[in-house]
C-alpha cells in the first residue's frame, strides 16, 4: 500500500507545476492575433478558466468516488466494464506511447542554454547541446522521483513557490509599465486608454475564435494531475476539494494579470508581429535587453517544474497499468523496487521522452507530437464528463451512483461540450493564416490520436484473444 505523504500544499503544487509550464509566456501573442482585441482576448481567457473549473469539478467527483492511483484509467474502467480490459488497453496505449514530458524538457534545455549564452546551437544535430541538456533533465527527474520521493516532492514544492515569485515579478513589471516607466525610446502603447480602444479590432470569425480557445484551454491542461496519485494523498476527497479549486483560482488570476502586463508594455502590433516570446518583449521594454537572460532562467525553472510534475503522475499511471496486467512485462512496470516508488514506471515514461527528443526532427514533426499529446485527452475528458451524467441517470433500476445535483450536471455538461469542441475543431479546415503546420495537413495530429487508440485496441485483440 503506497504511503500517504501528499498533503494539501503538495497537492496544490503538483497541480500548479503542471498547469504553469511555458504556455503563459508564449500563447498570449497568438491569442491576441486571432481575437483581434485586448478585451476579447481577456474575455476568452476568462471563458477558458470557467471550462477548467468545470473540469476540475468533474475530476473532484470522480476522484472522491474512486480515490486510487491512475486517474482517468479508473474512471474509464468503471464506465466500460465489458469487454474486459478493452478500455484499459486503449487507455494504456495513450498513457504509455505519448511522451508528455518531452516538450518541456526541451524547453528547459533551450532556455537554460540561452540564459548563459545568446549564441544558438543547431538543434538538428543528434547530440546537440539542447538534446543533451534535455536528457540530463529527464534523467535527474527520474532519479529523484524514482529513488527518493520526498526529495522530489520538496523540489516540486520549491519550484512551485519560485513560479509564484516569477509570476509576481512579471505582474509587478506590468504595473511598472502601466505607470509609464518604459525604456528610453519605447513608446507608450496606451492599450487601456479607453473602453473603445480595448475592444477595437475584435474578430467575429468562428475559426479564429476556435483557435484562440483551443490555445487557452491547452494552457489549463494539468488540473487533474493529483488524481493520478490519490492513493498517496491524505484524505483524498478533502484534499481534492481544497487543492483543485485553489489552484484554478490562483492560476486564473495570474494568467489574467500576466496578460495585462504584456499589453501594458507593448503595442498590439509589437506583440502580434514579434517572433519572440511575449514575456521577453515585456522585460525588454521595461528593463532593457539584458533582462532577457534573466527571464530565460525563469522560464527554464518553470519548465523544470512542469517536467517534475508530469513525470510524477505518469510514473504512477504506468505502474497502475502494470498492476492491471495490460502491459508487456507487467510485473516489471508494477514494481516499487528499490525505494517504494514507481521507478520502473517512471523509467518507461523516461524512455518514451528520450525517443522523442533524439528521434523527432525540429519543425512540423515536433509540433505534431505536442498537439497529439493533447488530442486524445480531449476525447477521454468528454467521455468521463458525459459518463458522470449517465451514472446520475442510469437506465436500469440500480439507482444512481452520483446524486444528479447541479454541482455535477452543469460542470459535466460544460466540460464535456468543451472537449467535444477540442477534438472536433482540428478536423475542420482552418483559414490559411490559422494552419497549425507548414507542410503537414491540419488534421494529422487528430489522425495520430485516433491511431494511438487503435493501437490499444489491436493490442487487446492480440493479448486477450481467447481469454474469458
Amino acid at each position: 500500500m503506497p504511503k500517504r505523504q501528499i498533503g494539501v500544499v503538495s497537492a496544490v503544487f503538483i497541480i500548479f507545476n503542471r498547469l504553469i509550464g511555458t504556455g503563459i509566456f508564449a500563447t498570449p501573442s497568438t491569442i491576441l492575433k486571432f481575437s483581434g482585441s485586448i478585451g476579447l482576448s481577456l474575455s476568452l481567457w476568462i471563458l477558458g478558466s470557467v471550462i477548467a473549473a468545470a473540469g476540475m469539478q468533474v475530476y473532484i467527483i470522480w476522484g472522491s468516488a474512486l480515490p486510487y492511483n491512475g486517474g482517468e484509467k479508473n474512471y474509464l474502467e468503471y464506465l466500460f466494464r465489458r469487454p474486459k480490459q478493452l478500455i484499459t488497453s486503449i487507455y494504456a496505449a495513450n498513457a504509455v506511447l505519448l511522451a508528455y514530458g518531452a516538450a518541456n524538457s526541451l524547453v528547459f534545455a533551450e532556455y537554460t542554454l540561452a540564459s548563459f549564452s545568446s549564441a544558438s546551437s543547431p538543434s538538428s544535430a543528434i547530440f546537440s547541446p539542447v538534446r543533451v541538456v534535455a536528457f540530463i533533465c529527464l534523467t535527474g527527474v527520474l532519479a529523484l522521483h524514482g529513488l527518493h520521493i520526498p526529495a522530489g516532492i520538496r523540489l516540486q514544492n520549491l519550484l512551485g513557490f519560485m513560479k509564484i515569485g516569477i509570476l509576481l515579478i512579471i505582474v509587478g513589471t506590468g504595473f511598472i509599465a502601466l505607470s509609464g516607466n518604459l525604456q528610453e525610446g519605447v513608446p507608450r502603447p496606451g492599450n487601456f486608454d479607453s473602453w473603445e480602444l480595448i475592444w477595437a479590432g475584435s474578430t467575429t470569425g468562428g475559426s479564429a475564435l476556435c483557435t484562440c480557445l483551443y490555445n487557452i484551454i491547452y494552457c489549463f491542461i494539468g488540473f487533474s494531475n493529483v488524481n493520478y496519485a490519490l492513493s498517496e494523498v491524505h484524505n483524498p476527497a478533502r484534499t481534492l476539494r481544497i487543492a483543485g479549486p485553489l489552484s484554478i483560482i490562483v492560476v486564473t488570476i495570474f494568467y489574467l494579470l500576466c496578460n495585462v502586463a504584456y499589453y501594458a508594455a507593448a503595442s498590439k502590433e509589437e506583440i502580434t508581429s514579434s517572433g519572440r516570446l511575449v514575456a521577453a518583449l515585456l522585460f525588454k521594454n521595461v528593463w532593457g535587453p539584458r533582462a532577457e537572460r534573466v527571464l530565460n532562467a525563469f522560464i527554464a525553472l518553470s519548465a523544470l517544474g512542469n517536467v517534475l510534475s508530469v513525470s510524477f503522475s505518469q510514473g504512477r499511471v504506468n505502474q497502475a497499468l502494470g498492476k492491471e496486467g495490460v502491459l508487456p512485462f507487467s510485473s516489471f512496470w508494477a514494481s516499487s523496487w528499490p525505494a517504494k516508488a514507481p521507478l520502473t514506471g517512471l523509467g518507461l515514461h523516461w524512455a518514451m521522452c528520450i525517443i522523442v527528443i533524439f528521434a523527432v526532427p525540429p519543425g512540423d514533426a515536433f509540433n505534431f507530437i505536442i498537439n497529439m499529446n493533447s488530442y486524445p485527452l480531449a476525447v477521454i475528458n468528454s467521455v468521463i464528463s458525459f459518463g458522470l451524467i449517465y451514472l446520475a441517470f442510469p437506465p436500469d433500476d440500480s439507482g444512481p451512483l452520483f446524486a444528479p445535483s447541479s454541482s455535477l450536471l452543469f460542470p459535466a455538461l460544460i466540460f464535456g461540450c468543451a472537449n467535444i469542441f477540442l477534438f472536433v475543431v482540428p478536423l475542420i479546415k482552418p483559414p490559411p493564416e490559422s494552419e497549425p503546420y507548414e507542410h503537414l495537413p491540419y488534421w494529422v495530429h487528430a489522425m495520430g490520436g485516433w491511431c494511438i487508440f487503435l493501437v490499444g485496441a489491436l493490442w487487446w485483440m492480440w493479448h486477450y484473444r481467447g481469454r474469458p
